[in-house]
């Protein structure tokens, strides 16, 4: 289904593919955004990566298959607190705890923490250094922390979220064009998210725009040849300043590139390398639900 004149996708096949080999949680995701699912069963499905502590682990972040919580889980569990919205769970107040206790004297989070059981985990993960703060998952963490603060009071007036906002602040201020790929398309991200609530963030966008091509194409180095970060990448939603680096052509032209990736089994598939058999097919299901969820938010189903 789409707009006229735009390529289509199957929201049935998509069903299929996640049957096939989709996680319950990406299966339980796409019953409560596309097939009147409820809530409930998402949450309870996400609590299975919970540790005691608040955080997540044992895997929700596919290419991170530690026990322990990490930022690359709590990343991953506010995506599904966001997916649930209006609805809220006490949950996300918890994580956000387990966030302010995970956050460096300097504001940010580390990329990852220690991982004391590093089979199959991606080396970038395992070999992380835990005392230097990270704008990359600081910054992606951050911004999808604002669109769950959007509906949950709790989220919003946590003192975690407002150190890690002036920390991406401040570190996106001092970004240059030596940026990884990944790091300046996630501050990008970050600034669009917040820019609801500190309108200084749309500032920071007209900064950083020397640094972002035209086309929103910027390899990742150190990634898969064919690895870019893409438009949706820097700037997935509609109506926020990060849309205004590209023109209206450039986010069409994703947008169908995008749909037209739908494969022959109804999944998607993603460009950057895996580290687990198991992880293949995770992020296949991971990315087959966010591929609907652009699509949808930016008109397309």
């Amino acid at each position: 289904m789409g707009k006229a004149g735009t390529v289509t996708v199957d929201l049935t096949a998509a069903a299929d593919f996640l049957a096939t080999a989709g996680r319950v949680l990406d299966r339980r995701r796409f019953e409560l955004l596309f097939s009147g699912g409820t809530p409930e069963p998402v949450l309870a499905a996400v609590d299975g990566y919970r540790n005691a502590d608040g955080g997540y682990g044992w895997g929700l972040e596919p290419d991170l298959r530690s026990a322990t919580s990490q930022p690359g889980g709590a990343l991953h569990a506010l995506e599904v607190f966001a997916d649930v919205a209006p609805a809220t769970t006490g949950r996300a107040l918890e994580l956000c705890d387990w966030l302010a206790a995970a956050t460096l004297p300097d504001g940010g989070l580390p990329f990852a923490l220690p991982v004391p059981d590093p089979a199959a985990c991606a080396p970038f993960w395992a070999g992380a250094d835990p005392t230097r703060s990270s704008l990359q998952i600081t910054a992606v963490v951050a911004a999808t922390a604002h669109l769950v603060a959007a509906a949950d009071p709790a989220v919003a007036g946590h003192p975690w979220l407002a150190r890690a906002t002036g920390y991406c602040l401040d570190a996106i201020s001092a970004l240059d064009g030596s940026a990884h790929a990944m790091e300046l398309a996630f501050a990008v991200r970050f600034l669009d998210a917040a820019a609801v609530v500190r309108p200084d963030a749309a500032d920071l966008v007209e900064r950083l725009r020397p640094h972002v091509p035209e086309d929103g194409l910027l390899h990742v180095a150190g990634g898969a040849p064919d690895e870019h970060m893409r438009p949706l990448d820097f700037a997935p939603l509609p109506g926020g300043p990060a849309r205004s680096l590209f023109a209206p052509a450039v986010v069409v032209a994703e947008l169908d590139r995008l749909a037209a990736g739908q494969q022959a089994d109804g999944g998607w598939t993603v460009d950057f390398d895996s580290w687990s058999p198991a992880a293949v097919l995770e992020w296949r299901g991971h990315r087959t639900v966010q591929a609907l969820l652009l699509l949808r938010a930016n008109g397309r189903l």
